[in-house]
Parts: structure tokens; sequence; C-alpha cells
């Protein structure tokens, strides 16, 4: 439908989808499934934020926050990027995370309502939980 150019949100999840399946198979070793879901998050980050990127380069952590992804995603993406690579557990919840974005931000727009009507009630008891979550998130993932 779209030629060559794959919507970027489409895209991202299938990469990130592939790695669950990859994951799930259990043919791959942590640190080959950490380095898929590395890929896939980098990309993801990468890809979704360089649309409001202007002339002028801003933070991404600025970015992310303006579109709603959690800065502890950017972190990650950070860390893929330029740092020690990351337990394979935060890669897994990296990649939730982003699946979930990516459903509430794109996919359900695509699908219509119904998709977002029925989650709308799960999203309210997975918000709390989540926000708790990603505090430890943050405070523990860099030690």
């Amino acid at each position: 439908r779209y030629g060559p150019k794959m919507p970027l949100a489409v895209d991202c999840t299938a990469e990130l989808i592939r790695c669950k399946v990859l994951d799930s198979s259990g043919k791959l070793k942590s640190h080959e499934l950490i380095l898929s879901y590395g890929l896939a998050l980098v990309r993801f980050v990468n890809l979704i934020t360089e649309r409001k990127q202007k002339m002028v380069s801003i933070p991404l952590r600025q970015l992310a926050r303006e579109v709603d992804i959690p800065i502890w995603v950017v972190d990650l993406r950070h860390e893929l990027t330029h740092g020690k690579l990351p337990r394979l557990a935060l890669c897994r919840k990296g990649c939730d995370v982003v699946l979930d974005w990516l459903r509430k931000t794109y996919w359900s727009r695509q699908l219509g309502n119904n998709l977002r009507e029925e989650s709308e009630d799960e999203d309210e008891d997975e918000e709390q939980e989540g926000v708790e979550e990603n505090a430890e998130l943050d405070n523990d993932t860099w030690e």
C-alpha cells in the first residue's frame, strides 16, 4: 500500500514483535536477544523523535517528553548506543512499554474507537502500576 516507504509505527511494531517472537522461540542466547531488542528500541526512539527534530538540535529527552515516551526508555536507548549493554529483563520491559505506546498512539487510531474503549478501563489500572514500576526502574536501573 505504501510502496517502499513503510509508516514508522508499522516498521517499529514489526521489529519489536519480531524480537518477542525470537525471544519466545528460545533459539537465541541472552546476548543476542539484548542486541535484537536493543536495535529495535534504538530505532524506535530515533525514528519517532526524528520527526519532531527542528533545524536546531533538540535533546532526545525533551522530544520524548513531547510525545509521551517515558524518559527511562530514552535513557535505555542511550545506554544501548553509548554505554554498557543493559540486562535482558530491562530490554524486554522497554519493548513492552514501547509496544503499548504504539498501540495507544498509532494502532488504536487505525483500528477505530473499539480498541480504545476496551483498553481505557485497563489503562487506568495499569497506569498506576506503571508509575510505580517506572519509579523503580528509574532508581534501580542505572545503578
